[in-house]
Order: C-alpha cells, then structure tokens, then sequence
C-alpha cells in the first residue's frame, strides 16, 4: 500500500480531500481504484471551474465502467491533474500521490468538517 498522508478527510463517495490553506487536492481512495481496477482514461475538471460540493468534478473510465467523481468541497478549480492523461494508471498505482484528480481553492472551508478521518471511512467502506 502507498505511504497514505494521515491528515486525509473523505467523502462518502469515496474522494480523499488534503487540505493545505485554502487548496484542497482531491483523489479517490485506493478503495474506489482497486473496485474501479484498471483505469485507462481520466479527465480532470479545467481549471477556473467553479464547482459546488457533491457535483461532478471528473469522470474515470476503467476496464469495468465509468465512474463520476464528485467535488467534495465548494470552489474553483485551480489545476486538473494534466499527467493523468498520459498516464491514466497513475490513480490505480499511485491513489494518494501522483494519481491525484484536481486541486481545488475551496469557497466554503467548513465543508471540509463533514467529510469523514480515516477511521469513519475504514467504517463505512467495511460496511
């Protein structure tokens, strides 16, 4: 398993958020990777996008299916994840580094309280 940072929130949806000032970089959790298993195309939202919390952000395509990505703070964009698509297995090999979706300049900060630690999503993702 990749070196997983210990400040992490999430969200139901199975988005990882860390948070650095008023940026939140967001990707999916090796949960969501290893059930969405080879993905092999990603698109990150542009940059100025301005998104609400729970939209779609990004969409992932995976041997198995499509899979939406949802924006787990309030914000506008500031970076998608241009490596990404090159080289789209970076988010099955790499979830919690260099497989990160987008970084977000969050609007609303105290979106970020409802999101989950690591121990409440362990939970419910062994649900």
């Amino acid at each position: 398993m990749n070196n997983i940072p210990e400040n992490l929130k999430y969200a139901d949806t199975h988005e990882w958020v860390l948070v650095e000032g008023d940026v939140a970089t967001v990707g999916i959790t090796d949960h969501a990777q290893a059930e969405l298993t080879d993905i092999v195309f990603a698109e990150p939202p542009a940059a100025g996008r301005t998104l609400a919390a729970g939209e779609v952000a990004a969409v992932v395509e995976s041997v198995k299916a499509a899979s939406d990505i949802y924006a787990p703070v309030s914000g506008e964009v500031i970076e998608g994840n241009e490596g990404l698509a090159d080289n789209p297995a970076l988010i099955n090999s790499d979830p919690f580094g260099a497989g990160w979706i987008f970084k977000i300049r969050m609007s609303q900060p105290a979106e970020i309280e409802a999101l989950k630690d690591a121990a409440a999503y362990a939970g419910h993702i062994s649900q």
